[in-house]
């Protein structure tokens, strides 16, 4: 019987992080039956000599919830060569929610995770009130990636509470309401449950989100749940305000892992923000003492600096200054015709002067866009390639002699997409790389589906690829592919994904090892109703091919939409 798919003459690194070998590997299916030399006839071939062929990488923090509904190839990610991603992070989901609730729920989405309302009430049919309904329909939709899906704590503690869940600690029938509404989602398919103590997250009028009004006991409860039927992944956005808080956050997040038994996971960072920040190794060192407890723990970082993304056709730390507000207002040609106006130049230079200098504030998230401080022009880059060696404001402007508004200004003027990058946190390549040095952290924290006009991580993947493996040699290439793909299928217990097996799910990406990197981001008016997004693309990606068929071919959509959802280990085992 011939195959559907024969890669031939393809490296392959199989995701184990064991030695690569040359290899055909032939699918039917959309499973991998057979690797070595293959003679057997294919309907359909492709030539992958000089190509490194490795499971397609799992992204497990992406905030895609929303994009499902009008973008079925899944883009950024999909340009990076993921195959499956996670949604419903850190308590934010679109289910279970009631009908009355929704432009509440898309507010508090676009409050946190910037992903405006507009594009969301245009572009999803919100046919569904509770989890199990919500993930029929992701499964309906067309894809060209795999999702998962958590059960997010704050949409459900809205859903059981209502306007209470904002300001009051649940009651016995609340919490049953909700434990209830858990074991339902993790029977229908849920990958676990997820919340968040981040002081960053907020609603629309500025009060916490909420999953951060419910006490411990809460968390003890519907943790509980997930011990009860022995399933589903724990995920927190964790408290980083400060050492003394964090620490605190920490102990009490440690009992809930030993006390649950199930995988808990957390975002680790680096920051130099906050009273008292913890250096990035006592987060390591609290993952490594719950393990020697008998606890399951994981870290979830990225693989570059987490940044507020600046530019003229999307945000500056200037908009919501006086007289810049005005400019800002008008056409990208009028703005560059205004720019070039002496008088005009004095009055925004003088207007980003009474900007309040930053304290010890943490900025995370949109926070560096939506309440913006006075820049540090030191820590702001102009963003000239993907190499993590681009010149700061504060150089450009000392060279030039000038104030670092003009600078920017006169960047502008010469490059109308000039993008400029803020570093948040993980500011430092030193410190990326002792956390993704650490057996236990995960590369996985994209959040490629949120913050779309003013983050931008899908290409953790890539950038993983060309600035680590290649250009500083930090990991192999099969230690990289590993931690992109086997780690992280294994820490979501995805029996069938994540290495190039026989009998595996065929998630594959080919890509050149010697030419794949990230491109620089752009600004486009692709959302539904035409609201702005960052897109990056990548280079060197030959094919993804997503259970044995191929989604994407140099970058390009096949208009195939193989994706599946992908759902727990409870819902597998019905």
């Amino acid at each position: 019987m011939a195959l559907d798919l024969l890669i031939r003459n393809g490296t392959v690194v199989d995701g184990s992080g064991l030695p690569r070998y040359r290899a055909d590997v032939g699918i039917m299916n959309g499973r991998i039956v057979e690797i070595g030399r293959i003679h057997t006839p294919a309907a359909r071939t492709i030539d992958a000599d000089g190509m490194i062929v490795a499971p397609g990488f799992i992204d497990g923090h992406t905030h895609m919830d929303a994009q499902i509904a009008w973008d079925p190839i899944g883009s950024c990610s999909c340009w990076h060569g993921v195959t499956t991603v996670l949604m419903g992070n850190c308590g934010f989901a679109l289910a279970p929610c009631k009908p009355g609730d929704r432009e509440w729920f898309a507010r508090c989405l676009e409050a946190v995770e910037d992903i405006p309302t507009e594009a969301m009430l245009a572009g999803i049919d919100w046919n569904w009130e509770t989890f199990p309904e919500y993930l029929a329909n992701v499964e309906r939709l067309p894809k060209a990636m795999n999702y998962g899906a958590y059960i997010g704590h704050s949409a459900l503690r809205m859903y059981a509470m209502g306007s209470r869940a904002l300001d009051e600690t649940a009651n016995e029938d609340d919490l049953k309401v909700m434990g209830a509404a858990v074991r339902e989602a993790l029977q229908a398919g849920a990958v676990g449950f997820s919340t968040s103590r981040a002081s960053t997250h907020i609603t629309p009028d500025g009060s916490p989100v909420a999953s951060r009004i419910a006490d411990w006991t809460e968390i003890d409860y519907l943790a509980g749940q997930m011990a009860d039927l022995n399933a589903g992944v724990f995920q927190i956005g964790p408290d980083v305000t400060s050492g003394p808080a964090q620490r605190v956050f920490l102990d009490r997040l440690q009992k809930v892992a030993l006390d649950c038994g199930r995988p808990v996971m957390f975002g680790t960072i680096s920051t130099r923000q906050g009273a008292e920040p913890n250096h990035w190794q006592y987060q390591l060192d609290f993952i490594d003492d719950t393990v020697a407890k008998g606890g399951r723990m994981f870290g979830q970082t990225t693989t570059k600096s987490i940044n507020a993304v600046f530019s003229f056709k999307s945000y500056l730390p200037f908009d919501k200054l006086p007289g810049w507000q005005d400019v800002r207002a008008l056409s990208l040609a009028e703005q560059k015709q205004r720019l070039r106006d002496p008088d005009v130049r004095r009055q925004l230079v003088a207007a980003e002067a009474e900007m309040k200098p930053r304290g010890d504030e943490f900025q995370g998230g949109g926070a560096a866009t939506t309440n913006p401080l006075k820049p540090d022009y030191g820590n702001l880059f102009v963003m000239q390639g993907v190499d993590w060696n681009d010149p700061t404001v504060a150089e450009l402007s000392a060279k030039g002699g000038q104030n670092p508004v003009e600078t920017m200004i006169d960047l502008v003027l010469e490059n109308e997409d000039q993008i400029f990058v803020q570093p948040l946190v993980n500011e430092t390549p030193d410190d990326v790389l002792g956390m993704l040095n650490h057996p236990l952290t995960l590369a996985t924290f994209s959040d490629s589906g949120a913050h779309v006009c003013q983050e931008m991580g899908s290409s953790l993947q890539t950038h993983m690829l060309s600035y680590w493996v290649r250009d500083k040699e930090a990991f192999t290439l099969e230690q990289a592919v590993r931690m992109l793909t086997f780690d992280n299928a294994s820490a979501w217990e995805m029996p069938d994904r994540g290495l190039i097996r026989t009998g595996y799910a065929a998630d594959i990406v080919i890509f050149d090892e010697a030419g794949i990197k990230p491109c620089l981001p752009t600004v486009e008016e692709d959302l539904p109703g035409g609201a702005r997004r960052l897109v990056q693309k990548a280079e060197g990606i030959q094919a993804t091919i997503v259970n044995g068929q191929v989604a994407f071919e140099n970058g390009d959509s096949t208009g195939d939409f193989p994706g599946q959802v992908i759902k727990g280990p409870l819902a597998s085992r019905a």
